[in-house]
C-alpha cells in the first residue's frame, strides 16, 4: 500500500502536467522551452525566453487547469501567486499579469497579443496560438 501511494505521488506532478498545455504568440520563436523558463517567466523574473523572445505571460484567473499549471510549473498556490506579484507592484519592480476566465479568452489574448504566453486546459482548442513543448 505505501508503495502504490508513493508511486502515486511521484506520478501526480507528471499526471498533472498533462491536463495542461503551454500557448505562446506566434511571434516567440521557440517551441520548446525549459520548465525553469516557465517558472521565471510566471513569477514575472524573467521577462525573455532564452531565444530572445520577449514574453508577456497571462493567468487564468481559475479552476483545474490553473491550479495544475501552478503546482506543477511555479510551485505556488494562487494567493500565494497573487501576494507574490502584489509585492513586486508595491516594491516597483513588476506589475500584474493580465488574468483571464477561460481557455478560449486566454488563446484569443494570445492569438492576438505579439510575446503573450499563457496556459490553457490540454483539451482546449489553441487556434492560432502556438503550443510550446516544456523540456
Amino acid at each position: 500500500m505505501k508503495k502504490l501511494l508513493l508511486t502515486g505521488l511521484l506520478l501526480l506532478p507528471v499526471l498533472l502536467a498533462n491536463d495542461v498545455v503551454v500557448v505562446a504568440n506566434p511571434s516567440v520563436k521557440s517551441s520548446e522551452v525549459s520548465a525553469d523558463e516557465v517558472k521565471l517567466v510566471f513569477l514575472g523574473q524573467k521577462t525573455a525566453l532564452s531565444d530572445g523572445s520577449a514574453v508577456e505571460p497571462v493567468l487564468a484567473q481559475s479552476g483545474p487547469a490553473h491550479e495544475a499549471f501552478l503546482k506543477t510549473y511555479v510551485g505556488k498556490t494562487d494567493p500565494a501567486l497573487r501576494n507574490h506579484f502584489k509585492s513586486l507592484v508595491f516594491t516597483g519592480k513588476g506589475s500584474m499579469p493580465k488574468s483571464l476566465a477561460s481557455d478560449a479568452d486566454i488563446v484569443a489574448y494570445v492569438t492576438k497579443t505579439k510575446g503573450a504566453i499563457g496556459y490553457v486546459s490540454a483539451a482546449a482548442s489553441v487556434g492560432g496560438a502556438k503550443k510550446l513543448t516544456i523540456k
